[in-house]
């Protein structure tokens, strides 16, 4: 009983960590009379091979060496307290059996929900507005939200800074040589390849997108966050919203 539970969070979350899935399996176990502490799930995953394996780290698509103007670190002394307040973005690489699709996304900090992407098959900062355009269509008033990113030139560039000014938006950018300091876009990018399975190396363009929507929609409705007191980013941005 306890492994189907398992395998059902997994359906989904192919990586879920044992913390996680014995606060999930929970409500199924109780209804059933079962109890499994946390250790013991961590030894019976063990005994069947059902651990979660490490995977490598990806590749930097960060290109910072131009001659765009860079804006101010606003975002490293900022208290977030609400929906709408701050968003992150940032781009990482899909992998494409005759190259590369590079996905751009932006996150709303507070609730970690994934408010916009696309799908690209270039670099182009034009992208990094379709992604912005699809973040900022749900809400009613932009005027005042923190735009925080890398020093990429997608988002250094004069059309994008233009965009954000027609918004109302603030924008933030890293110290220079601080990737870091995008950390919560960083950790949204592991997420979805690490654990979602945008790791993958795609047969086309097609298939890539079709895992993108998935990868996308099973983080924002299904992953739950400790930081979000083990609710999905879903939940936390449409109540507070």
């Amino acid at each position: 009983m306890v492994l189907l539970a398992v395998k059902k969070v997994r359906r989904h979350e192919k990586r879920a960590g044992v913390r996680k899935l014995h606060h999930r399996i929970q409500p199924t176990l109780n209804a059933n009379g079962t109890k499994i502490g946390r250790d013991r799930l961590f030894r019976l995953l063990r005994e069947k091979g059902m651990l979660v394996k490490p995977k490598k780290r990806f590749q930097k698509t960060t290109y910072s060496k131009h001659s765009y103007a860079v804006a101010p670190n606003r975002f490293k002394d900022m208290e977030v307290t609400r929906v709408n307040q701050a968003f992150v973005s940032d781009i990482t690489y899909i992998t494409l059996r005759s190259g590369f699709a590079y996905l751009f996304l932006v996150t709303d900090v507070f609730s970690r929900n994934v408010v916009g992407y696309h799908l690209s098959r270039d670099l182009t900062h034009h992208s990094a507005l379709l992604a912005l355009d699809m973040a900022t269509s749900r809400v009613s008033d932009t005027t005042g939200i923190l735009h925080h990113s890398d020093r990429g030139c997608q988002y250094c560039c004069h059309e994008y800074l233009n965009f954000l000014s027609m918004l109302g938006m603030v924008p933030s950018m890293t110290d220079d040589n601080h990737c870091y300091q995008n950390a919560i876009a960083e950790r949204v990018n592991g997420i979805l390849k690490l654990e979602l399975d945008l790791d993958a190396v795609f047969a086309g363009f097609t298939d890539a997108h079709q895992a993108v929507h998935r990868a996308v929609r099973i983080y924002n409705e299904k992953r739950t966050h400790w930081s979000l007191d083990l609710r999905t980013p879903k939940e936390v941005y449409e109540l507070a919203a």
